[in-house]
């Protein structure tokens, strides 16, 4: 069984409201539209979460402007290409990532999505996460961010995965309406134990007076909670109480992997 939800802001804005829901058994949604006596009228952020209990969670995580009609393109194409994401998801993972980001730049690229890019308002960045057995994959486009948190990782200073870039849009500026299309991806093979995912829009990071640019100020807000969902609330709190205008829009679980994971051959 599948668990699946999709958002946007368009839909229902969260202006002044905090929401957070569970999907499936893992994953904490939070939305927060921004605050209106910080000017704040609409939310354009959006999201799509697909998860099998057992065996793998795939999220998109979206930040448009201008409108919101570039992220509701995303998502409802992905949608239209469900089977054909649901057939890789069952590959093994030795197969699985290079297939996925293949289909991504296949329906990106496509000229029918071309030119639906040309017709809608404004333009998204766009972060999609696919986590099966003990990796996460990642393909992103503009600015959204992905965080892992460990314990082996956090004693290096390792959190954020892929790097914020800016100027890289889906929509009617978009990087796939040129030469050469501009994004980055990556996987991620996890450590041993519990591992925490994370997944935010910039309003989170860009909040004035907090310092959640810094990854690990994040992940404290998640040490002394009793549920994630606890946790996920408490940051929109945050930011709602510094009068934040952006909206924010952040996806958080977490993964016991029980597999040993890769370490220095000196230190076996």
């Amino acid at each position: 069984m599948v668990n699946k939800l999709s958002w946007v802001g368009s839909k229902k804005h969260f202006v002044d409201e905090i929401s957070v829901v569970k999907v499936g058994e893992k994953i904490f949604l939070g939305r927060f539209g921004g605050n209106s006596t910080a000017g704040q009228y609409k939310n354009e952020d959006g999201c799509l979460i697909w998860c099998n209990e057992k065996n793998w969670e795939f999220v998109i995580l979206l930040d448009a402007h201008f409108t919101a009609e570039s992220a509701e393109l995303v998502i409802s194409t992905v949608e239209k290409n469900e089977q054909r994401f649901l057939a890789i998801f069952t590959l093994p993972v030795k197969d699985l990532f290079t297939s996925l980001s293949d289909l991504v730049l296949d329906i990106f690229q496509s000229e029918s999505f071309i030119l639906d890019c040309k017709n809608v308002q404004g333009e998204t960045a766009c972060l999609f996460a696919f986590r099966k057995d003990n990796y996460l994959w990642w393909f992103s486009i503009g600015d959204c961010l992905l965080l892992l948190n460990h314990p082996e990782l956090e004693r290096l200073g390792e959190y954020q995965q892929n790097h914020r870039s800016f100027f890289e849009w889906v929509g009617k500026e978009s990087t796939f309406n040129k030469d050469v299309p501009c994004y980055s991806k990556g996987v991620k093979e996890l450590r041993t134990g519990k591992n925490h995912i994370f997944m935010t829009t910039d309003g989170l990071v860009e909040c004035p007076n907090t310092s959640y640019s810094e990854a690990k100020n994040i992940y404290r807000v998640f040490q002394n909670v009793d549920t994630f969902a606890v946790g996920v609330r408490k940051l929109l709190e945050d930011i709602q109480s510094k009068n934040v205008r952006d909206s924010t829009t952040v996806v958080s679980w977490v993964i016991q992997n029980d597999k040993v994971a890769t370490i220095p051959s000196d230190l076996k």
